[in-house]
């Protein structure tokens, strides 16, 4: 548990000295500056008996508040979170509306002195000396906490897995509390700074009650920029720089044992190797929803299939990726089905419309698949799999054991390589048919990332500021849009998935690709221009699915227009 709980400490430390911590540093900054005492009479400065100068009251205070405010809100939300949010039937971003309110009702507090003093009143009692501040800036470090989140790695997975199944033990605690305390570190090295900025310019102590406003008014907008999600893209776009140090096995098996989740010897299969590896025994198909595809629906289970050779193949139909690997695996089955080969999909939905079990029957005939899916809904298979990634194929042996892994498009040749050599071992003397000859389509260089409508993942949207939740809201194209940038005009209705079209609805978007494909759902039809001039017309009706908006020769560059009636829906675009 002590190295679990040093991995904890360091996997904080470097968190907080993260690029995905950038928004909460101006509030951090701000929070270290101690604040001039308040009375009822208004601001006053005190000065030192010796020199008659303005005189700092936080010292240590204040910064030290700031951040013991943090580890406390961050330590129990994140084990708590979601037993508080079930207690009281709240809606679940409750916790960070209530964070984002208390960091603005704290920002009011600079900017009306009288205010602030009522909020540091409930922490005089806890203080010998006079207030100064550091009850204001414990009060702020619990709205840091709320909203504190740091880049993505598997100790705060792990923590996070603990706190939502309600396993919350001692070393669970320990090892929050050691990532709270590392992030923490830096934080107060920036609260620290702020305070001796404050201290030590000449300008600020003249003007203190000037420094205040602009505090708070820093602290107001940086609460609207949160609630805007004005940084989603950076917290996206930034990795984390401890998924080194906590992807060790030694790590990761600790982890495990934490969350209570049986670690398989899938994680550590070389999805590279062009040969055949001892992965270890295949799972079981686990909380499977439905069965297509199979005599009566009936479940398929590992240990039915022993002595075949198996491909379980991890998709969901909007998947372009996906779709582009279909022709190869139905290739496959159909070739080498007699001679002992099975395939499974594994169908582990991305969006909403993807659970439900009519549109994933009528989208895999539509599709063209024919061997057995095993609808996933609750990604129970999926995790027990402890995969990550759409498409990826896991490759099983006649005895049950997993002997190759693949993952994404691409090096169809060495999977089919693979199989037949499974096969010959399986059966020997088998007289195998001539390997398949489907053409490969997976692109090649550089072509534009997948790019998202729905607002829960709206990373591209130029302008990201002015998006509406939840309810119509007019838009406008930018007087420029970059490559890669997508550009929303008219009404639009965004979803936390999908956006939907209302009148006059337009949608830009700037383009690298050979092909672009768009995920839309509703009624309706959608005009599609390139760099001006029409294309076609997309009549969209039924259940959502991926459309083909353009299809090229080779990669190139442009601008899309896309003019949509009322009622379509806008999901994903992805490229080929």
């Amino acid at each position: 548990m002590i190295g679990l709980i040093l991995v904890g400490a360091v996997a904080g430390f470097l968190a907080g000295i993260s690029p995905c911590i950038l928004p909460l540093l101006p509030v951090v900054l701000v929070a270290g500056a101690a604040r001039p005492v308040t009375d009822s009479a208004g601001p006053a400065e005190p000065t030192t008996a010796s020199t008659g100068t303005t005189a700092s009251r936080g010292g240590l205070a204040r910064p030290l508040a700031v951040v013991l405010g943090l580890v406390l809100s961050f330590s129990v939300l994140i084990l708590a979170g979601s037993e508080i949010i079930s207690l009281l039937h709240l809606p679940a971003d409750s916790l960070r509306d209530a964070g984002i309110a208390l960091l603005a009702l704290v920002g009011l507090g600079y900017l009306i002195p009288p205010l602030g003093a009522l909020l540091e009143r409930p922490f005089a009692r806890i203080r010998v000396r006079r207030p100064n501040g550091s009850g204001g800036g414990f009060a702020l470090g619990l709205a840091l906490g709320v909203l504190y989140v740091p880049c993505a790695g598997p100790v705060l997975a792990a923590i996070t897995v603990v706190g939502a199944t309600h396993r919350v033990g001692l070393t669970a605690v320990f090892v929050t509390a050691a990532f709270a305390i590392g992030t923490a570190v830096p934080l107060l090295a920036v609260a620290l700074a702020g305070g001796q900025l404050s201290r030590r310019l000449t300008a600020i102590r003249r003007r203190a009650p000037q420094a205040r406003v602009v505090g708070g008014v820093v602290l107001i907008g940086m609460a609207v920029a949160i609630a805007f999600n004005a940084f989603q893209g950076l917290e996206q776009d930034v990795p984390s720089y401890s998924s080194a140090l906590q992807g060790s096995a030694k790590v990761r098996s600790e982890l495990n044992s934490l969350t209570g989740v049986k670690q398989t010897s899938l994680t550590k299969c070389n999805s590279s190797a062009t040969t055949l590896v001892d992965c270890g025994p295949a799972p079981n198909f686990t909380g499977i929803t439905a069965w297509l595809n199979t005599p009566g629906g009936k479940p398929l289970t590992m240990a039915g299939l022993r002595g075949k050779v198996v491909l379980v193949d991890f998709w969901t139909y909007s998947c372009i990726n996906c779709q582009r690997t279909l022709p190869h695996v139905e290739a496959w089955y159909s070739r080498y089905a007699k001679d002992g080969f099975v395939v499974v999909g594994v169908h582990t939905p991305e969006f909403a419309f993807e659970h439900v079990v009519s549109n994933v029957i009528a989208q895999s005939a539509a599709l063209g698949v024919h061997y057995p899916v095993a609808v996933d809904d609750n990604y129970a298979t999926w995790n027990a799999y402890d995969n990550e990634y759409w498409p990826a194929d896991y490759l099983i042996d006649a005895q049950g054991n997993v002997r190759h892994v693949a993952f994404g498009e691409g090096d169809y040749s060495t999977t089919e390589k693979l199989i037949r050599t499974l096969l010959a071992d399986a059966h020997p003397g088998l007289a195998l048919p001539p390997p398949t000859n489907v053409p490969d389509r997976t692109p090649t260089g550089e072509l534009s990332p997948e790019t998202y409508v729905g607002y829960d993942r709206l990373q591209y949207l130029v302008p990201s500021t002015d998006v509406v939740e939840n309810a119509p809201s007019a838009y406008q194209f930018p007087a420029s849009l970059p490559l890669g940038g997508m550009g929303l005009s008219g009404t639009w209705t965004e979803h936390a998935e999908e956006a939907t079209a209302g009148p006059h609805a337009e949608l830009e978007l700037g383009f690298l690709a050979q092909d672009v494909y768009l995920v839309m759902g509703g009624q309706g039809s959608v005009s599609v221009s390139i760099n001006g001039k029409h294309m076609q017309t997309i009549q969209v009706a039924g259940i959502p699915r991926l459309y083909t908006l353009y299809s090229a020769n080779a990669v190139t560059s442009g601008t899309m227009l896309l003019q949509m009636s009322p009622g379509v829906q806008a999901y994903d675009f992805t490229f080929g």
